[in-house]
C-alpha cells in the first residue's frame, strides 16, 4: 500500500494517520466544508473537500468518496469506525474500483451486518446464541408466537441494527402490539431495512467482546476481552479489560468462541465478537462488528499488539506475524469516552468553540482526540471529542490514573460529561466491580 485514503473525520481519523506515518505510508483526509480546519486535515499528507456538512453529502457520500481516492491516486480506504464502516455496498465499490477495501470483504459484512442471519450462523458454528426467533420475524402473529415460547420479557430489533438503535423492550403481550411498528419504523428510518427480529431480554447482564484478528491465510487469534456494560441507552461510556465479570476459564471458552465465529463467517482483518454474560456465566453471542472498535486503546495497551498496523498489513496480503501462543496480556486498562455534552440537561449536545484546553499525561496514561484550542466542534456528528485510556499493573491502579487524568482535564468553552465520568470512576460498586449494564441507571442517575 502506497497511499491511504481515509474516509472519516475526528480521533479516528488522527490515530490511522498516525499509524500509517509510522509505517511510511502517505494519507489523504477527506472533509466537509465544516472539517476544514480539524485537526485529521492538518495532519495528512493531503486533503481533500467531499461536501457539505450533512454527513449524507460527505462522509457518507460513497460516490464523492471514490472519486476522490481517484483524483489523489489512493490504492486503499480505511473507514474508521461509524459511517460507512460496516457498509458492505461501499465495500464492494471499492473492490470495483480497483480500491483496497481496509476490512472484510463486502460479502462478510454483508451477512454479519445482519443480525438474525450472524446469529443463525453462529448456532450452526456451535457458538451459544440468545434464544429467539429464527431470524426476522414476518408479522405480529409470529412475533406474538416467539414472545410466548421464550417468555417475556423480549427485545425487539433491528436486523440491520447497531449503535443501540431499534431496540425496545417489551413485557406483555400488549406491549408487543404497541411496539411491534413503532421498531420497523425506528429500523426503516435508521438502516433503510424493517426487517426485525426478536431475542430474550437478558436481565442486568454484563457486556463483554472480545477482540480478533484474522489474515487472508486462516489465520486467527483473539486479543482478549473487553468489559463494556458502562453504558447508557445502549452507548458504550466506559471500557476496561480485563473484565472482572470472567475467570480464566470462561475467558477462555469465549475467545475460542470468538475464533470459531471469525473462522464460520470467513473473516479477515480485525473484528469484535460482542457477548453478553448472564448471572449465572452463560455466555451468548449478540452481534459481531466487522471494523475497528472505539474501544481498541485499551487492548493495545495490554497487548503490545497496534491494531490499526495489524489491519492495514492484513488487508496488504500479509499474514499475521503472531500466533495465540505469543499474545501477552499484561496489567489492566480503562478508557472514558469524553463527550461534548451536558449529563444535566439530558446529555444535551454542546457543540462549540474550544477556548481553554489542558490534556492529561504521565506514565500509563494515553490520550486520542482530534480537538485543539481554538477548535470549534460542529453540531452535524456524534459527540464524542476524546478518549482518555490508562493502563496499570492492576485494576486498582488504572482507576486511579484513570481519576487523576480525568481530575487534571480542562476544556474550556463548551460543556462536557468529565464530572459524570469522575462520579463513575468514584463509585464504590465500579471500584469492587459489581456492575451490570444497567449500572448507570442505578447508581449514577438515580434521583
Amino acid at each position: 500500500m502506497n497511499k491511504i485514503l481515509i474516509a472519516n473525520r475526528g480521533e479516528i481519523a488522527v490515530r490511522i494517520i498516525r499509524a500509517c506515518k509510522e509505517m511510511n505510508i502517505k494519507t489523504v483526509a477527506i472533509y466537509s466544508d465544516v472539517d476544514k480546519d480539524a485537526l485529521h486535515t492538518k495532519l495528512a499528507d493531503e486533503a481533500i473537500c467531499i461536501g457539505p456538512a450533512a454527513p449524507n453529502k460527505s462522509y457518507l457520500n460513497i460516490k464523492n468518496i471514490i472519486e476522490a481516492a481517484n483524483i489523489t491516486g489512493s490504492d486503499s480506504i480505511h473507514p474508521g469506525f461509524g459511517f460507512l464502516s460496516e457498509n458492505s455496498q461501499f465495500a464492494k465499490i471499492c473492490e470495483e474500483s480497483n480500491i483496497k477495501f481496509i476490512g472484510p470483504s463486502y460479502k462478510v459484512i454483508e451477512l454479519m451486518g445482519n443480525k438474525s442471519n450472524s446469529k443463525e450462523l453462529m448456532k450452526s458454528a456451535g457458538v451459544p446464541v440468545i434464544p429467539g426467533s429464527n431470524g426476522s420475524i414476518t408479522g405480529l402473529t409470529e412475533a406474538k408466537k416467539v414472545a410466548e415460547e421464550i417468555g417475556y420479557p423480549i427485545m425487539l430489533k433491528a436486523a440491520a441494527g447497531g449503535g443501540g438503535k431499534g431496540i425496545r423492550i417489551v413485557y406483555t403481550p400488549e406491549e408487543l402490539e404497541l411496539n411491534y411498528n413503532i421498531v420497523k419504523q425506528e429500523a426503516k428510518v435508521s438502516f433503510n431495512d424493517d426487517e426485525i427480529y426478536i431475542e430474550k431480554f437478558i436481565k442486568n447482564p454484563r457486556h463483554v467482546e472480545i477482540q480478533i484478528l484474522a489474515d487472508e491465510f486462516g489465520n486467527i487469534i483473539h486479543l482478549g476481552e473487553r468489559d463494556c456494560s458502562i453504558q447508557r441507552k445502549n452507548q458504550k461510556i466506559l471500557e476496561e479489560t480485563p473484565s472482572t465479570a470472567i475467570d480464566d476459564k470462561l475467558r477462555e471458552k469465549m475467545g475460542e468462541a470468538a475464533i470459531k465465529a471469525a473462522k464460520v463467517s470467513g473473516y479477515t482483518s480485525c473484528g469484535t465478537i460482542e457477548f453478553l454474560v448472564d448471572s449465572d456465566k452463560n455466555f451468548y453471542f449478540m452481534e459481531m462488528n466487522t471494523r475497528i472498535q472505539v474501544e481498541h486503546p485499551i487492548t493495545e495497551f495490554r497487548t503490545g499488539v497496534d491494531i490499526v498496523k495489524a489491519q492495514i498489513k492484513i488487508a496488504a496480503g500479509e499474514p499475521l506475524k503472531i500466533k495465540q501462543k505469543d499474545v501477552e496480556f499484561r496489567g489492566h486498562s480503562i478508557e472514558c469516552r469524553i463527550n461534548a455534552e451536558n449529563p444535566d440537561k439530558n446529555f444535551m449536545p454542546s457543540p462549540g468553540t474550544i477556548t481553554g484546553l489542558y490534556l492529561p499525561g504521565g506514565n500509563g496514561v494515553r490520550i486520542d482526540t482530534a480537538i485543539y484550542d481554538g477548535y470549534t466542534i460542529p453540531p452535524t456528528y456524534d459527540s464524542m471529542i476524546a478518549k482518555i485510556i490508562t493502563h496499570g499493573d492492576n485494576r486498582n491502579e488504572a482507576i486511579s490514573k484513570m481519576r487523576r487524568a480525568l481530575e487534571e482535564v480542562v476544556i474550556e468553552g463548551v460543556d462536557t460529561n468529565v464530572d459524570f465520568l469522575l462520579k463513575i470512576i468514584r463509585n464504590n460498586n465500579f471500584i469492587r466491580g459489581t456492575f451490570d449494564t444497567s449500572f448507570i441507571e442505578k447508581e449514577i442517575l438515580k434521583k
